[in-house]
């Protein structure tokens, strides 16, 4: 049995893909394996008359095992899930509040704001200098 890889052009036939359990088959004139990058395993056509009731049959045994392995998974995604969120509403009862269109930076009603305070002579004459500029335009 020959191995190709998805996507790659190929001769008719029929085509084993082990990871999904999928049997591919493609028209005589040839055509290209589906799954880029997924393995293909060229299969005899009479070799699927012993695989395809065999990987069935194995499916049915496994079936059980499974289920069981779905509801351990579920289990723990849900017993994990609970202390994530449980964190998370922890973590949201201790951090400050927000409150949009508040300035927490600006300082407090009645503080002198850092740099605040009669303007320099050089400013001065610049904002008259503007305001003359401003009154020209209008």
């Amino acid at each position: 049995m020959a191995k190709y890889t998805g996507g790659s052009t190929v001769k008719g036939g029929y085509y084993w893909n082990p990871r999904s359990w999928k049997v591919e088959v493609i028209p005589s004139e040839g055509g290209r394996l589906p799954a880029e990058g997924a393995k293909y395993v060229r299969v005899p056509f009479p070799a699927l008359f012993v695989m395809v009731p065999l990987l069935g049959a194995l499916f049915l045994v496994f079936l059980p095992f499974i289920g069981f392995a779905l509801f351990a998974h579920a289990l723990v995604k849900k017993v994990t899930g609970g202390v994530k969120e449980g964190a998370t509403d922890l973590a949201a009862t201790m951090s400050p509040g927000w409150r949009p269109g508040e300035a927490h930076l600006a300082g407090k009603p009645g503080e002198e704001k850092a740099g605040e305070g009669k303007p320099s002579a050089a400013v001065e004459k610049l904002e008259k200098e503007i305001a003359e500029k401003r009154g020209e335009k209008k």
